[in-house]
């Protein structure tokens, strides 16, 4: 089956979100676009929400990897197949989905109909309605990647969470929880309480004391913050531990000083992963993994969206709430 623009409930176009130049938040703007076709093993979804994640600031201001605007920005998608193309068996119309477009080149979900490749979507958690769900792919599968595939973190272990309250964070320290480890993660003094909520045995206070001497033993350290605070975290490792960071520099800098001081430095980019959607919900409807909402704004409003989480405040993540049936 593929996308028949004949079929009335699929519109000929739909509504976006959009820029033509690089910029601020003002520069996003609401466009009418063509609803794609599913092409070759892929699937067409009405988008229900979609999550927004620091890397589309980053892209709106021209500082990652899309080139040169107009592009829809967004990953992260909850919502429902409505249409599939040549070759696809996992899916038909109906099917509730969410996962993660493939990163980098693969955005587009802050619009009301997306396409991407079958493999890039899992079923929707049950027990998630589609705000909620639309929160999890990037940041969750970023966090799965980083512990599980890189760190290969086991029961015992001891792992250290930078930004542990904020999007990828506050689904590594419940990650890391599930797999048995011992967690302490950074946060501000006011977000102690949230951190230890989601199962930190430890917070250490970043803005008042040096996490370096908080933790001198720790087995793996997840970096969130910035390429130095990776080096430094370096400090944070007992002998053959890992820092694994999520801001790939693209230099061997971090690897290579790890490996003079008998540990290990890896950097990474979260990938479309079926298998690690399918975990990650597996842990939502088993209770040990949920998402904090820090905010809901309509499609129109994606520019608040952004604003919002450029202030450095946010607690969990913000979600594009789409279409409601």
């Amino acid at each position: 089956m593929s996308n028949d623009t004949t079929n009335p409930e699929i519109p000929a176009t739909m509504r976006a979100i959009s820029q033509d130049a690089h910029g601020g938040p003002e520069v996003l703007h609401l466009v009418e676009k063509e609803v794609p076709a599913p092409g070759l093993g892929e699937v067409l979804v009405r988008v229900r929400a979609a999550g927004v994640n620091p890397t589309d600031y980053k892209h709106r201001s021209g500082r990652r990897f899309l080139g040169d605007p107009p592009y829809v920005l967004g990953w992260d998608v909850s919502g429902v197949v409505v249409a599939v193309g040549i070759g696809v068996t996992l899916y038909r119309p109906g099917d509730e989905v969410f996962g993660m477009l493939p990163y980098a080149y693969g955005a587009g979900s802050h619009a009301e109909y997306v396409t991407g490749p079958t493999r890039a979507f899992a079923p929707k958690p049950s027990s998630l309605d589609h705000v909620h769900a639309a929160a999890v792919p990037l940041a969750a599968l970023t966090a799965w990647q980083a512990l599980v595939d890189t760190a290969d973190l086991k029961a015992g272990q001891k792992v250290l969470v930078h930004a542990a309250a904020g999007g990828v964070g506050h689904f590594a320290v419940q990650i890391a929880k599930a797999r048995g480890a011992r967690v302490v993660g950074t946060a501000s003094a006011r977000k102690h309480d949230f951190v230890k909520g989601l199962g930190a045995d430890e917070v250490v206070d970043y803005t008042s004391q040096d996490f370096t001497e908080a933790v001198s033993d720790a087995d793996a350290v997840l970096e969130t913050v910035s390429p130095d605070n990776a080096l430094r975290s370096l400090d944070s490792l007992k002998p053959g531990g890992i820092v694994v960071s999520i801001l790939p520099t693209g230099t061997d800098r971090l690897a290579s000083e790890a490996h003079k001081r008998g540990l290990r430095g890896a950097e990474m980019v979260v990938e479309h992963d079926q298998a690690g959607m399918r975990a990650v919900g597996a842990l939502v409807d088993a209770g040990a993994l949920r998402p904090e909402i820090a905010g809901v704004f309509p499609l129109e409003k994606a520019a608040d969206a952004h604003r919002e989480g450029e202030t450095g405040r946010v607690q969990g993540k913000l979600v594009l709430s789409v279409s409601e049936d």
